[in-house]
C-alpha cells in the first residue's frame, strides 16, 4: 500500500472502529451516512460535475447557516461555491427589496385621455387652466403632471418659425453685426439695419 492510500484508509478505519462501540441508534445513523457517502463517491467518479437546481443550492445555503460542520459533509461542490451562492442570494434579495418605484403614482389612462381631450377642444388653454378645470371636477393632479402630459402630446409648437416669418415678413427689421479688424488689431463692430 502506498502512503496516500494508507492516509485515506486510516480515518475510515478509525470511524469504523468507533461505530462498533457506539450505541445501536447512533451506529445505524452513522452506517447509513457512510453508505450514502460511499454512493456519492461512486457517483462523483461517474459524473464529476452534477447539475444542481435552485432548490439544491438553497438547501446548501440553508445548511451552511444552520450546521457548523457543513463543510466536512460537502462533496459535490466546494465550500466557496456555497458561500458564493449565499452572497448571490443576498444580492438578489436586496435587489428585490429596492425594486419598488418611488415618487408619484402613475396617472390613470382615463385622466390622461381627459387631459388630452380638454387640450384638443381648447387649444388656447395651457397646463394651468386645464389643471384648474381638473381641480373643479375633483381630480387632484399636479400642474406639472398636466404640463408633462401636454408636452408629450404636442410635439411641435403652435407656430413654427417658417410660419412666423411668412406671417410677419412686412414688419421685420433685419439687423446684422459685422466685425472689421482695425490697423491696431482692434475690433470695430458695424451695425447694418435693413428695413423691408
Amino acid at each position: 500500500m502506498s502512503a496516500l492510500t494508507l492516509d485515506t484508509m486510516l480515518p475510515l478505519l478509525g470511524s469504523l472502529l468507533r461505530l462498533l462501540v457506539a450505541p445501536a441508534n447512533l451506529r445505524d445513523i452513522a452506517l447509513e451516512n457512510l453508505a450514502l457517502r460511499q454512493q456519492l463517491a461512486v457517483f462523483k467518479r461517474k459524473c464529476p460535475r452534477p447539475r444542481l437546481r435552485g432548490r439544491d443550492r438553497f438547501f446548501w445555503v440553508w445548511l451552511s447557516r444552520s450546521w457548523k460542520d457543513w463543510r466536512r459533509a460537502l462533496i459535490i461542490v466546494r465550500p466557496e461555491t456555497v458561500v458564493a451562492w449565499h452572497r448571490k442570494g443576498f444580492r438578489l434579495f436586496w435587489t428585490w427589496r429596492s425594486r419598488r418605484k418611488s415618487g408619484r403614482p402613475e396617472v390613470s389612462p382615463a385622466i390622461r385621455a381627459l387631459i388630452l381631450k380638454m387640450a384638443a377642444a381648447n387649444p388656447l388653454w395651457g397646463a394651468p387652466r386645464i389643471h384648474g378645470e381638473l381641480l373643479k371636477l375633483g381630480i387632484h393632479i399636479s400642474e406639472q403632471t398636466v404640463s408633462r402630459l401636454l408636452l408629450r402630446k404636442r410635439r411641435s409648437p403652435s407656430q413654427t418659425w417658417k410660419a412666423f416669418l411668412a406671417n410677419h415678413l412686412n414688419q421685420l427689421v433685419s439687423i446684422d453685426f459685422f466685425t472689421v479688424p482695425t490697423a491696431t488689431f482692434g475690433v470695430l463692430f458695424v451695425l447694418v439695419v435693413l428695413v423691408s
